[in-house]
């Protein structure tokens, strides 16, 4: 076993503290760095995890969180991304009971408590890895925490790249399996504190890991990397053994001792339950998401949709150089990096081949000192780097599977942890080269951390309104396509239209087959009443992508427009074709066919679009109107009150239907549904209007007279109202009263 304390710890430029002082500390900062965070808006992919899935409602069975994937949708679907993480979704559902709705701060806060927690328990995770099981300040009564895990654990805690995680609420994945990740490494290392001996292990808490390492990957898929960072704790700590050393007896045919002995003492046993454990999670894993990877496009990931294989693995080594680079000058951060934020490498020429070569040359130094070292404490030290930094990355290396991006800053979550250690022995390293300049080193480090601190402090203000975060991005990825697209359709929900349409026009000319781009900037364009430029993009859009139900449905609408009857219906039966359960475009169609005095067609496609959405009350209302104008008054009235059943507030619906008991001399009825409607809305001019019409034949003059001034004071302009206000008038006087 390794002695308590790395003897590089005295080097690092910090002040002892308690292991209590020490965790306060690291707590402090991580809150400092994010806490403006705490009452920002759902931002982003918030929308799809969080706001869209119905989930997450107390009122829908939570046995769906077992079945459907993170953003709500079924895994046996072809949509479904396949991200299962169940546990993750009930902490959302957790957040959304306890604020009895979608109200974003609990999620935030819950965010920034996990950050502060995980980064309090590396302080430990990092104190084992450096100094070995005997340094357990509670078993030694150790008075002091050991300074390198101290300021490795503050540079985890203040590190920038970890905003998208804290401050964006669906990275709250990352995080509750960072907590279990921790928490599966702490009970695998307590399974050798009974008495700090390779051959004196305890079943239970390896059991425990291992259930522990399970509940990670019910938080996000990554969660299962744990087993390989406890293979190394096994090797290089529990059994001390040089895998340097190791490596040569094996590649010369020589025996080693001390492997032999730790195979007696039940070293290979533990790997193998490892490896089992491992591959029968993902067994299950595989089976969970219907034995079939998820369906990703050239637009999510276009390097490994190169067919030239040389070109693939340099443009993954590219990313691989990004990401390093992400950790070492956390600046330059963007919340999406497809669509040519990245563009690809296509020839070995490109001067961006010196990125990934650079990588391989510093990332073999590393290896070659984490192995050959004489140091076995700066060996140790450096191998945990080293396996920090890798293991919790591989899933979203591209090594094993297709992913569905090309850089994600979450996924460096756990990373970090690795990068923090690294740099911590730099700094000791440098502190002890240069013991002349050791107050520069310590004015050096604390201004790093203060330069993270400040940049998480700026980076998490800028998470906190998708206006800022997206707005961001335009200086750090300015081809990316997407960036244009989100800060366009940001503009266009806050009613921006002509900015917009400059951001969308720019994301299609970066990326020329963007068809949701092309859609939204086709609906705007025809709200613009612009149809012929509107109708061209839409049906580029849709030839493109035939499926794109969406764009048919929209191109339908164009199309009805200019009065192109028979293309507009073949675009929205195309639109249904794709998507089965549409109410929307059921409605639109049904106004089709009204336009076309094709009645009953229009009735059954609304019928259709209430049968989908019970609540879609233009489509209530315009069944009614319809059966109305037709002089189907009794059927009107069916529907009109079969419409209130659903929607017992709708005043649109109240209107339409006080209108067809009025026609039928219903008075008093027409007279209920005309006042309710009033009260849920009382500026209605018409309303008014109506209604005093209403009481003008029912023979209450002066109510009739009072609502038509109230309608004319609300619209003067209403020339149908004037008439009848004007007969009113006369009416009156006839019979020897005032008008006025």
């Amino acid at each position: 076993m390794v002695q308590c304390e790395a003897h590089w710890d005295n080097q690092i430029p910090l002040a002892k503290l308690t292991p209590l002082q020490s965790r306060l500390l690291v707590a402090s900062l991580a809150l400092l760095c994010f806490i403006n965070s705490y009452d920002g808006d759902f931002v982003f992919d918030d929308s799809e995890a969080i706001i869209n899935n119905k989930d997450l409602n107390p009122a829908n069975p939570l046995s769906n969180i077992w079945t459907n994937d993170f953003w709500g949708s079924n895994l046996s679907s072809n949509s479904s991304h396949k991200s299962y993480r169940p546990l993750t979704v009930l902490t959302f559902r957790l957040n959304y009971f306890l604020a009895g709705g979608l109200h974003p701060v609990g999620f935030h806060v819950l965010n920034i408590g996990l950050h502060c927690v995980i980064s309090v328990l590396m302080v430990d995770v990092l104190e084992i890895l450096l100094a070995g099981l005997s340094c357990d300040g509670r078993s030694k009564g150790l008075a002091r925490a050991p300074r390198a895990s101290l300021l490795a654990a503050l540079f985890f805690a203040a590190h920038p790249v970890h905003t998208e995680s804290v401050a964006g609420i669906v990275g709250r994945a990352d995080l509750l399996c960072a907590l279990c990740f921790q928490l599966s490494f702490l009970t695998y290392c307590r399974a050798f504190q009974g008495g700090g001996k390779s051959d004196r292990f305890s079943v239970s808490w390896v059991a425990v890991s291992l259930l522990l390492c399970a509940v990670a990957m019910l938080c996000k898929e990554q969660g299962i990397t744990v087993l390989g960072v406890n293979a190394a704790f096994d090797v290089l700590v529990v059994c001390n053994l040089n895998v340097y050393e190791l490596i040569r007896a094996l590649l010369f045919g020589r025996k080693s001792a001390d492997l032999g002995e730790q195979v007696r003492k039940g070293l290979l046993a533990r790997l193998a339950l490892l490896l089992l454990s491992g591959s029968l999670l993902l067994y299950v894993r595989w089976r969970i998401m219907g034995t079939g990877p998820p369906a990703f496009t050239e637009v999510d990931n276009p390097a490994s949709f190169a067919e030239n294989v040389f070109l693939r693995i340099v443009n993954y080594n590219y990313y691989y150089s990004l990401n390093a680079w992400l950790l070492l000058c956390p600046w330059w951060l963007c919340f999406d990096w497809s669509m040519g934020c990245v563009p690809l490498i296509k020839s070995a020429g490109d001067w961006r081949m010196v990125w990934p070569l650079l990588l391989w040359a510093c990332f073999i130094g590393l290896i070659r000192q984490a192995l050959c070292s004489p140091d076995s404490s700066k060996r140790r030290t450096l191998a945990f780097g080293v396996v920090l930094l890798v293991v919790p990355y591989l899933p979203a290396s591209n090594l094993f599977f297709r992913v569905g991006f090309v850089i994600a800053e979450r996924v460096l979550y756990l990373s970090t942890a690795g990068y923090c250690l690294i740099l911590a022995y730099a700094v000791a390293h440098c502190c002890g080269r240069w013991r002349k300049h050791k107050k520069l080193i310590r004015a050096a480090t604390l201004g790093l951390l203060g330069l993270n601190v400040a940049r998480c402090a700026l980076r998490s203000h800028q998470w906190r309104s998708e206006q800022s975060l997206f707005t961001s991005a335009l200086s750090v990825c300015p081809l990316n396509a997407k960036v244009h697209y989100n800060v366009g359709k940001n503009l266009a929900d806050g009613g921006s239209q002509n900015s917009a349409i400059q951001y969308y026009r720019e994301a299609v000319r970066l990326h020329p087959k963007y068809v949701h781009a092309m859609n939204n900037l086709g609906n705007i364009l025809k709200e613009r009443n612009e149809l012929q430029e509107a109708e061209k993009l839409l049906s580029t859009a849709v030839q493109i992508q035939s499926d794109f139900a969406a764009a048919w449905m929209n191109l339908g609408i164009v199309q009805n427009s200019l009065k192109k009857f028979d293309q507009a219906e073949q675009s929205y039966w195309n639109a249904i074709k794709f998507r089965k359960k549409y109410p929307d475009c059921y409605y639109n169609l049904g106004r089709l066919y009204a336009d076309l005095n094709r009645h009953v067609d229009a009735l059954n496609a609304w019928r259709n679009a209430t049968m989908l959405k019970p609540e879609h009350s233009l489509a209530w209302n315009n069944m009614v109107i319809l059966l109305d104008n037709t002089g189907n008054l009794a059927q009107a009235e069916l529907i009109g009150k079969e419409a209130l059943k659903i929607l017992p507030k709708d005043h649109t619906i109240m209107f339409s239907l006080a209108n067809v008991l009025g026609k039928q001399e219903k008075y008093k009825e027409s007279e209920g549904f005309f006042l309710n409607a009033l009260k849920i809305n009382p500026n209605a001019a018409s309303c008014h209007g109506n209604l005093a019409v209403l009481y003008h034949r029912w023979g209450k003059l002066d109510l009739a007279k009072k609502h038509y001034e109230l309608s004319l004071k609300l619209d003067p302009n209403a020339s149908g109202t004037k008439e009848n206000y004007n007969m009113l008038r006369r009416k009156l006087e006839q019979h020897g009263r005032p008008a006025t």
